[in-house]
């Protein structure tokens, strides 16, 4: 520090060094050395239990599970654009022959656009859609496909049984 100029200064420079050094101190040899280094748009949740493993009477566990699913329908929202930018920007660098060019990046949007629409699709779960409407659409839907097949293939052989 550059020295004072007058006896106000000089106290002041001497109170601002009694509180600044111990802290300036303890936050570079004991903070920052013991903190992992990444960047803030990095940061990693950690996962919480899905909605059935939660209790049904356990109100924290279902909020950190919406709050959970929440997040990863977010995340599925962002890949699905990604992908679908990519096809895009595709299509437009490569415009006649794209469709042969691009037929890669056509397919990667295409199962990540079939798996959004399967796992969190708004228009079926709603505006406030959570953890447990999604897991019953999952759950409604893996019922029809024991009972029916796939859905889009068609009726199962077994309600093709002629009668008697």
């Amino acid at each position: 520090m550059p020295e004072a100029r007058n006896p106000l200064e000089a106290f002041s420079n001497a109170v601002y060094g009694m509180i600044d050094k111990p802290v300036t101190w303890f936050r570079g040899s004991i903070v920052e050395p013991n903190q992992k280094k990444y960047p803030w748009y990095h940061q990693q949740y950690r996962r919480v239990p899905t909605i059935d493993q939660c209790y049904t009477d356990d109100v924290v566990c279902r909020f950190e599970a919406d709050q959970q699913f929440r997040r990863d329908r977010m995340v599925d929202n962002e890949v699905v654009s990604i992908l679908r930018q990519r096809f895009e920007d595709c299509t437009m660098y490569e415009a006649p022959d794209h469709l042969e060019k691009c037929k890669e990046t056509l397919e990667q949007y295409e199962k990540a656009a079939e798996n959004w629409f399967i796992k969190c699709k708004n228009g079926d779960l709603g505006g406030y859609a959570n953890a447990k409407s999604a897991y019953m659409k999952q759950k409604h839907r893996l019922i029809w496909e024991r009972r029916y097949g796939p859905v889009g293939t068609g009726k199962n052989k077994r309600e093709e049984v002629p009668e008697e």
